[in-house]
């Protein structure tokens, strides 16, 4: 009977115990959500009756105690609360980020009026992705690779965020050279070249400082610094001279909130490739102000036979280099989605710090898709000469054949790419008084003749626009024509007078 009576004691107390924390917490709940009044709630659990008594303290006559902050005590345990107050309306508002977000290609081609000419079929010359019409066909080890990949089911899971180590060192190995070394570690796999640009501006600007982008340059390097509070400065390319920097230019930019320069080589959008030389020259501006160079390299080896396109990487003696590339361009696989950063730092100027930067950043997203991953080292090493050099053939070819068209076209001005997949060709908009600028001009060559263009300045540049070469040999000359009879319609050979009278 002892020992019921003692079980039926100690349960009523934790019964007894319970009650007191439920009606504790729900008081305590119920201040923490009061509008204009906050409470200290205790529990006395001294009570004889094993009752649960509360004492409630008014705090102040605002309610805050501490800067809008109070504490409630529940059983001994203090809980510090903020005193809170009722929203009357929805506030729910877009990110500073989000809203310093715009990718000015999607912005001018969405606000352009286009509506194709019913009696022709459209001919898109705008879009840089050599999938699109089916005339580029991969490698059979490519293809293979993939397979084996999946086949394999050793693919199927998650990897680190900076890739698997046995992919990261198929790359270090594929890209190493004597005049630039790489190990495993200096390798990170990313989700396509766009997040390795991501990442490296990210790890090595801070809000405020400015960054060094080309003129005309690839629209994501912007979009992605201005989201993040960094200013963009443009240094121009001189058409002039196939799209060379202007060092002057470019140097005269520099302060002492520079933290990086952009280098796009074979760049996108000009389809031009830096000679050896100029690449050091652009090197020399770099040492003098102790600046890193993000390299996009995305279109590396992409060039026509008779140039040549060492990475920056090998001519620098001194300058840290972080480049950027992967399989989109090369290998003709825009959507796998595999790209990498290689950390170029022989004299240690990166340290430890910009490496470790590196993987936390990659640690936001999961990083690449581990199926791609396993079939790196097929593809790296396994894609055939005879593929790279009939891609090359092909761009070089359809290059031609748009420049030799359209340099005897009244108006226009193209100029001769060395490399990549685009060829920029300049408008003589004086000599086109029907239009305003360049988005005016391909917008108008769309509802006339469907073919779209993409207007220069999607990439800061006026009355130029950029032809993508990889469409079938008879579209470009299709589209070619087309872009002939427009001009001859539009075309005024002289410019009119003050009195606003053709000459």
């Amino acid at each position: 009977m002892y020992v019921l009576n003692s079980f039926w004691h100690r349960l009523l107390q934790d019964v007894s115990t319970l009650m007191q924390s439920v009606v504790g917490l729900f008081l305590f709940y119920r201040s923490s959500r009061d509008d204009t009044m906050s409470y200290v709630v205790q529990m006395n659990e001294n009570d004889v009756q094993n009752k649960a008594t509360i004492n409630c303290k008014h705090l102040d006559g605002s309610g805050v105690i501490e800067k809008g902050t109070h504490h409630a005590s529940v059983n001994g345990n203090s809980y510090p609360v903020k005193d809170k107050r009722r929203r009357e309306t929805w506030q729910v508002k877009s990110s500073l980020m989000a809203n310093n977000t715009l990718n000015p290609i999607r912005a001018i081609v969405d606000g352009m009026q286009v509506s194709p000419n019913p009696d022709k079929p459209m001919i898109a010359l705008s879009i840089g992705d050599p999938t699109v019409f089916g005339n580029l066909p991969l490698d059979d080890a490519v293809i293979q690779a993939i397979k084996d990949a999946v086949d394999s089911h050793k693919y199927n899971g998650y990897a680190p965020s900076i890739g698997y180590l046995k992919s990261r060192q198929v790359v270090a190995n594929f890209y190493s050279c004597s005049e630039a070394p790489l190990e495993v570690d200096d390798v990170i796999l990313t989700s396509g070249c766009s997040q390795a640009i991501d990442l490296a501006i990210s790890v090595l600007c801070n809000p405020g400082d400015n960054i060094l982008v080309p003129r005309p340059g690839f629209s994501l390097y912007k979009t992605l610094a201005v989201s993040l509070g960094i200013e963009v400065k443009l240094y121009n390319l001189l058409p002039e001279k196939s799209w060379e920097v202007d060092l002057q230019h470019l140097e005269s930019l520099i302060d002492e909130r520079t933290s990086l320069l952009i280098v796009t080589n074979p760049s996108n959008p000009c389809g031009s490739v830096f000679t050896k030389e100029h690449q050091q020259k652009i090197l020399k501006v770099a040492s003098r102000n102790c600046l890193p160079i993000l390299a996009d390299e995305i279109y590396s080896n992409m060039v026509f036979p008779e140039c040549e396109c060492p990475s920056l990487a090998s001519l620098s003696n001194d300058v840290p280099i972080i480049s950027c590339g992967g399989l989109a361009k090369r290998w003709l696989v825009p959507g796998w989605r595999m790209g990498w950063i290689l950390i170029h730092d022989r004299n240690n100027i990166f340290g430890s710090e910009i490496r470790l930067g590196l993987v936390k950043l990659s640690q936001r997203i999961l990083g690449p898709c581990t199926i791609i991953q396993g079939a790196l080292d097929g593809i790296l090493n396994n894609t055939r000469q005879r593929f790279y050099d009939d891609t090359i053939h092909f761009l070089k070819s359809n290059a031609e054949i748009c420049f030799n068209e359209l340099s005897s076209v009244p108006g226009l001005k193209p100029i001769m790419p060395s490399g990549a997949m685009y060829l920029m060709v300049g408008i003589d908009i004086e000599h086109f008084p029907d239009f305003q600028d360049d988005v005016d001009f391909t917008e108008k060559l769309v509802t006339e003749q469907s073919v779209f263009c993409l207007p220069a300045t999607a990439f800061e540049y006026a009355n130029f626009f950029r032809i993508v070469v990889t469409v079938p040999e008879d579209m470009m000359l299709d589209a070619c024509g087309r872009i002939r009879d427009f001009c001859q319609c539009h075309y005024r050979p002289d410019r009119q007078d003050n009195n606003g009278l053709d000459h």
